[in-house]
């Protein structure tokens, strides 16, 4: 009951005109940016962090508009998908499956319109699970002493190389150089310079919005300047008829419970640091085949293997704000993002963000019901707009990105040491897209490193350098234990879940085994 209330005091936050205004621009920027094939949700809010802070917008303005682009990105990210069968990020993979033989098939808007409808299902149920889970979340957090605080971090380290990576020592890895560049500046115990090289640029530590927008924006851009040249070639081709854009009431029956089992896998695949919207479309789609085995017809256009994957990841976008509201540990990629902007705005994630920012995270969540339901009108009757989204030549989108990273980050720092440090950050960012390593873990570092360092050294100092306090509660050990099976599972939950050939098969006439 308590909840109910909170929630409605951040109805009354979120109903102003400016709120409304921003919730609306950002799904309709979201949907854009999802809609684009390559940039998803994490590009399109790292892209956007600098423009808010050009803007001057309070905390949960900002927040508002940011979370906007992300459900609208989840969104999007089926548009690229259905009528190009080129999933505009890595969630909508599954959505291909029968998205795309259902467009072939003439049936292209109404495909659109019961993903649009799934989508709402599947963020609308999990943003009422993010208002009862959380505060729970944050009555065990209060319990947290700094050794139980650093074994979370580990943790988020051990769980967001992601359980669809195969090589955990890549993730490992980008970990590591995470946790080393945090490390960079003055020492906040100590006083002494560290890893600067005598730079003074440097005694402040590595601004993670550099990383983030280096890493993410324009690593984006070297990689289209990269592959300019060549054919873009596959086999499928774009459906442009979009025919019916409501679905018959039949096939709205035929889809609500797929919607309801995709809902539930993917808020629970949301809620477990590194597993995000990936697996979450992937459990509700692999599933929902075996659940209807024989009678469905799925790989050839069957609208429940459209409905189950649009709700699990869209679900799985909600569920992933819960640990990061209520731990301060990101479930995702694109959270990371977020709780980047969160900390940038002085505001600390984690149990006492629901005391000392109560405004802040309720109007937030007031927010993400009110974009729920502008996202769904606007996906329905405006589907026809976006898809021409679809044309925009990467010429001109690309060189975009590029000049509102620069601008955004002068604005914030006036130095162009920054923006020498930014294009650094885009070239590694360019190499680790290049080798297939995650490059959440590295601002994972940058952002959670100091916090993990500090809560290390307080454990010590109270236990006089007993390291036996690191898993001497039942909290630790249960975090450490956990954390040692998010990093060991994935190498073989890869066995079962292999992206890489579902987007091979999808790009082959559409159909799949």
């Amino acid at each position: 009951m308590e909840s109910l209330n909170l929630l409605a005091d951040g109805f009354a936050v979120a109903l102003t005109w400016q709120n409304l205004l921003l919730a609306f621009v950002g799904c309709l920027l979201g949907t854009m940016i999802g809609a684009l094939p390559g940039l998803g949700p994490s590009n399109g809010v790292a892209i956007l962090i600098p423009v808010v802070f050009s803007m001057g917008l309070g905390a949960t303005p900002a927040l508002i508009l940011l979370t906007s682009v992300y459900y609208g990105a989840m969104y999007g990210g089926r548009i690229s998908s259905i009528l190009l069968n080129i999933p505009g990020d890595e969630p909508a993979l599954m959505t291909t499956l029968d998205g795309y033989p259902m467009a072939r098939q003439g049936k292209a808007g109404e495909a659109l319109a019961i993903s649009g409808i799934a989508s709402f299902v599947g963020a609308f149920f999990a943003t009422w699970g993010l208002v009862f889970l959380a505060p729970q979340l944050v009555n065990v957090a209060l319990l947290f002493g700094p050794a139980e605080y650093f074994a979370m971090f580990t943790l988020a380290f051990a769980t967001l190389g992601g359980v669809t990576s195969s090589n955990q020592a890549k993730a490992a890895f980008a970990a590591a150089i995470g946790l080393a560049l945090a490390f960079v500046g003055v020492d906040g115990q100590t006083g002494v310079p560290r890893f600067t090289g005598g730079n003074v640029h440097f005694y402040d530590g590595i601004d993670f919005l550099i990383a983030i927008v280096g890493m993410f924006a324009l690593s984006e851009v070297l990689v289209f300047i990269e592959e300019r040249g060549k054919a873009h070639s596959h086999s499928t081709q774009p459906v442009t008829e979009l025919g019916r854009v409501t679905p018959p009431w039949s096939m709205l029956k035929q889809t609500s419970g797929s919607m309801g089992r995709g809902t539930v896998l993917g808020f629970i695949a949301g809620v477990l640091p590194g597993a995000g919207a990936s697996l979450g479309s992937f459990l509700a789609y692999t599933l929902e085949k075996k659940w209807l085995g024989k009678k469905g017809n799925f790989g050839k256009g069957d609208p429940r293997g459209v409905a189950a994957p649009e709700a699990g990841n869209n679900a799985a976008a909600g569920g992933a704000l819960v640990p990061m509201l209520a731990l301060g540990v990101p479930g995702s990629g694109t959270t990371a993002v977020l709780l980047a902007m969160l900390l940038a705005l002085d505001i600390t994630p984690g149990p006492l963000l629901f005391t000392n920012n109560p405004d802040v995270v309720w109007g937030l969540i007031a927010a993400l019901f009110i974009g729920n339901i502008m996202l769904l009108l606007l996906n329905i009757p405006m589907v026809g707009m976006f898809t021409r989204v679809l044309r925009v030549p990467p010429y001109y989108l690309m060189p975009a990105v590029a000049m509102i990273s620069f601008i955004g980050i002068y604005a914030l720092t006036n130095s162009t040491f920054d923006l020498m440090l930014m294009i650094g950050f885009g070239a590694l960012g360019w190499v680790f897209r290049k080798l297939n390593i995650p490059m959440v873990p590295v601002i994972l570092g940058v952002l959670l490193g100091e916090l993990m360092e500090k809560n290390l050294r307080r454990a010590l100092t109270i236990s006089d350098g007993d390291l036996s306090i690191l898993y001497g509660s039942p909290l630790a050990v249960g975090f450490l234990t956990v954390a040692v099976v998010g990093f060991v599972a994935p190498i073989f939950v890869s066995r079962y879940v292999n992206f890489k050939k579902i987007k091979a098969e999808t790009h082959n006439d559409g159909t799949s085994d």
